[in-house]
C-alpha cells in the first residue's frame, strides 16, 4: 500500500504550525488549519502561509470584539471562514460568513469585517494580471 508521500510504509504526521525560516509554513508537510494560529487577547493576529510577488496566503485569527477597518486593495482576495463567524461588508453590503464558507472581495472594493465574537480565517491575494 502506497501512502501520501508514495513510499511503502512511511507515514507523515500532520503539523499544526511547524513554520521555515522565512516565515511561510513549512511546505510539502500536512497541517491542521485552524491550528496554525491561536487567539490572542483583545488582538488580531496573522500569519503568513505563503507570499509571493504574485499573491500571499495568510491565516488570521481575531479575538472577540475585534475587526478590521474599511480598506480598499487594489486586488481581488479570498476570504474563508475556518472557525466561527465573520461579518465581511463589501461595499456596503453586509455577508454574514460561518465556518467553511468563503467571499470574493472584488479589488477597489471599500470593505471591512464587523466582529462577531472570535473567528479565524484564510486570505488568499492574487496580484497577477494587475498593473
Amino acid at each position: 500500500m502506497k501512502l501520501a508521500d508514495n513510499k511503502p510504509g512511511k507515514i507523515n504526521k500532520i503539523k499544526s504550525n511547524a513554520t521555515q525560516a522565512n516565515g511561510e509554513l513549512e511546505k510539502s508537510t500536512a497541517h491542521i488549519i485552524v491550528e496554525i494560529i491561536e487567539y490572542m487577547a483583545n488582538s488580531v493576529v496573522s500569519k503568513t502561509i505563503i507570499k509571493k510577488s504574485t499573491g500571499n496566503i495568510s491565516v488570521m485569527s481575531f479575538d472577540s470584539g475585534e475587526g478590521l477597518t474599511e480598506k480598499t486593495s487594489p486586488f481581488d482576495t479570498f476570504a474563508q471562514i475556518i472557525e466561527g463567524r465573520a461579518d465581511i461588508v463589501i461595499d456596503q453590503k453586509s455577508n454574514m460568513l460561518e465556518s467553511g464558507q468563503g467571499i470574493v472581495i472584488p479589488a477597489h472594493s471599500p470593505n471591512f469585517i464587523r466582529p462577531n465574537g472570535r473567528f479565524k480565517m484564510i486570505l488568499t491575494v492574487i496580484k497577477s494580471g494587475y498593473e
